[in-house]
């Protein structure tokens, strides 16, 4: 099947995290994923989810929680894993249309947690790195957080950083911007 190149899949995730090593018997997980589909086009930014996902070996921590807001009883509501990525291929068309998120740490996520779970990787062969791709167009010696990057661009952190859902609403307009699509930021 030919690729779909009508619309890019903003991803971010949130995942369980600690202050320092993680306890014995647990490990990084994701407990969010959040999604922006973006007109690759127009640069609309068209949708802003977040789908919460149990966690299977670890449980969320005080510092998780003060980071993300996420609490332990938000992801135990949440959905498995391998509903989750079922979830991204049906609904967002993942296999089909190019990735993209802040970094390469939300790519390598998914592909330790589905080698891990036996679950198939939800994604196509294409990812876009925001992080990098907006160090190169600025002419950045170093890559650089979100929130500075958004500062750069004049343009406002939308939401609450660190969740998902909102994040990736906010990557989605870096990378309108740094496309030069013409939709809401582009400069």
């Amino acid at each position: 099947m030919a690729k779909r190149l009508d619309r890019i899949v903003v991803v971010d995730l949130e995942s369980t995290c600690w202050e320092g090593e993680p306890p014995p018997g647990q490990e990084n997980e994701i407990i969010e994923i959040g999604v922006c589909t973006l007109d690759a086009r127009t640069g609309e930014r068209l949708e802003r989810a977040s789908i919460l996902v149990r966690p299977e070996k670890s449980q969320v921590s005080a510092f998780c929680t003060q980071l993300t807001t996420l609490t332990q009883a938000d992801v135990d509501a949440g959905i498995g894993f391998r509903e989750a990525c079922a979830r991204l291929q049906k609904q967002y068309l993942t296999r089909d249309r190019v990735f993209a998120s802040y970094g390469d740490y939300d790519r390598r996520q998914f592909e330790r947690q589905c080698t891990a779970r036996g679950v198939a990787y939800p994604f196509g062969p294409t990812h876009l790195n925001v992080k990098n791709l907006f160090a190169l167009r600025r002419g950045l010696d170093r890559e650089v957080g979100m929130d500075a990057a958004l500062r750069t661009l004049g343009l406002p952190l939308e939401g609450t950083h660190h969740r998902g859902g909102d994040d990736a609403w906010n990557i989605a307009a870096i990378l309108a911007v740094v496309l030069g699509l013409p939709g809401k930021g582009a400069s």
